[in-house]
């Protein structure tokens, strides 16, 4: 199986869920440390050359591969992704499960601003400390959607690619 959690930007958020999925993070609600927000691969660290790629980020405890892909506004990209990975299916026999899930859901306004300050306008000593906050106060979200993903991803029987949207976290 092949996880795919994506958003925006492809570097906070979806960072976050590629460390708890890989187990790189505690494996709990707890709020994380600021030292630990920063010491995540990739948080905060893309740049618009790697909008639209596929990070890979590891190999999860089931042998699962674990990526991690920003779209920008660009909502059509996983539909097309799933069109592309039912046509190799179907053409080249191409056999594995692939779940993409959508991490957009779980980022908070503070989150929001500092990633922009930060990443787009290069601002980083207002930006990350805005994201530190962000980050502090979506973590037990995130890892709740990372734990729901691979719920989803285990049970889902038959169906080839599996888009998750998930809906706003509180």
């Amino acid at each position: 199986m092949i996880y795919i959690y994506n958003d925006y930007g492809g570097t906070h958020t979806t960072s976050l869920a590629a460390a708890y999925h890989l187990k790189q993070l505690p494996q709990s609600e707890r709020k994380l440390t600021s030292e630990e927000i920063l010491n995540v691969k990739y948080f905060n660290k893309l740049t618009k050359k790697e909008f639209g790629k596929l990070i890979f980020r590891g190999i999860d405890g089931d042998g699962n591969s674990v990526y991690t892909m920003g779209h920008k506004r660009e909502k059509l990209v996983v539909p097309a992704l799933k069109e592309l990975t039912l046509l190799l299916e179907e053409k080249f026999h191409f056999n594995e499960k692939i779940v993409f899930s959508n991490t957009s859901p779980t980022v908070p306004i503070a989150m929001s601003i500092g990633g922009y300050l930060s990443r787009a306008l290069k601002i980083d000593f207002i930006g990350v400390p805005l994201l530190i906050i962000g980050t502090k106060q979506c973590c037990d979200n995130i890892f709740r959607l990372v734990e729901n993903t691979k719920q989803i991803g285990k049970a889902a029987n038959g169906e080839k690619v599996i888009i998750i949207e998930n809906e706003k976290y509180k």
